[in-house]
């Protein structure tokens, strides 16, 4: 049984500025939820939080895990079946604080199962491949991040754009700087309008600068919009923002709005949401990719252990952990070039969190 939940803060220094179309951090307030049995075991999971993006933050968190999923989950089996639908109904939103208090449930359950969580939840490989980030920033900076990047062992980059981007000199240097078996994704965080995206995206057709993928290059909100683009250039388009709940794919699905969705727990609720999305994109044709929040470790090891599950052979972006400075736990997951290695031993194998953790 579920004895107790706790949450943890710990904030983290990032190795480098992450900026967006939305935002610019240079540290990460980690949120971690530890949940413990009756037999002294401890399972783990993360919130990932901003105001901008989940509309939550650390003290929402703490707050609502200490109040309505406490009640909710307190005293029941971490392997119930029913929980995630229990822990969905126990409160309204929040769906990074329900996303981290399930992963914490399922690290218990496989623990007391002997299995890791990928094994759990039916994945057949402890690794998966990840994209690598680049932040917005100048043409030269980009250049020479992509570079250090490829060097690192990474095969495939996204670059973070905003309204000020200029995509052709953009991927001209990157692509110079790379070379041509590099595949570049680019993500706008919703920061262009409909014809400023088309404009924006076909002038990089017309270049010649090949683009694998382009990510919620319009508003959320604006499905019409984004199926507009969708059927206005030849590039894939990926639906981010715009999906965090099987009504929401529904709508892009009538829309034929994208080509493929980016599934992230902090949006969908929890690894069982996530698996259920994935499950319906993939049934209706579309891809699916696994993204995470600026998020550690911790949460990238539940989220790399869906995408083990539902998409083993895709390349997703987790490459959350590498941007900060340590890890706010001992043991889990760790990188190696671009594949995120999942921990063999029973859960999440994560043993301790880190001395300093609150």
């Amino acid at each position: 049984m579920i004895t107790r939940l706790l949450v943890h803060r710990r904030r983290l220094r990032l190795a480098r500025p992450f900026v967006t179309a939305v935002r610019r951090a240079d540290h990460l307030d980690v949120t971690l939820v530890e949940a413990r049995d009756d037999t002294g075991r401890s399972g783990w999971g993360e919130a990932a939080v901003s105001w901008r993006v989940t509309g939550e933050s650390p003290e929402s968190v703490t707050a609502v895990v200490d109040g309505a999923l406490a009640e909710a989950v307190l005293m029941r089996d971490p392997a119930d079946p029913d929980l995630p639908g229990i822990i969905t109904g126990a409160v309204w939103g929040n769906a990074a604080a329900r996303s981290a208090v399930e992963c914490a449930a399922l690290d218990l359950a496989a623990q007391r199962a002997d299995r890791s969580l990928p094994a759990a939840l039916g994945a057949g490989t402890l690794a998966v491949r990840t994209d690598m980030t680049l932040s917005a920033a100048s043409i030269e900076e980009t250049e020479a991040a992509a570079v250090t990047a490829v060097e690192r062992g990474f095969g495939t980059i996204k670059l973070k754009a905003d309204r000020s981007t200029d995509l052709v000199p953009l991927l001209r240097a990157v692509r110079s700087a790379v070379g041509d078996d590099v595949r570049i994704r680019i993500d706008a965080n919703q920061a262009w309008s409909v014809d400023d995206a088309i404009d924006r995206l076909r002038a990089a057709e017309s270049a010649g600068m090949p683009i694998e993928l382009v990510e919620q290059p319009v508003p959320a909100a604006d499905l019409a919009g984004l199926a507009a683009v969708r059927a206005g250039v030849g590039i894939p388009v990926l639906a981010d923002e715009a999906v965090r709940t099987e009504e929401d794919l529904d709508r892009v699905l009538t829309l034929g709005a994208a080509d493929a969705v980016n599934l992230k727990l902090a949006k969908s609720g929890g690894p069982t949401a996530a698996l259920r999305l994935a499950s319906r994109a993939r049934d209706a044709g579309l891809g699916v990719l696994v993204g995470c929040m600026l998020e550690s470790a911790v949460g990238v090891a539940a989220s790399a252990a869906v995408a083990a599950a539902c998409a083993p052979e895709g390349v997703h972006d987790l490459d959350g952990g590498l941007w900060l400075i340590g890890s706010p736990v001992v043991g889990g997951a760790h990188y190696d070039e671009d594949r995120i290695i999942l921990s063999p031993r029973p859960g999440l194998g994560i043993a301790a969190i880190a001395e300093g953790a609150e």
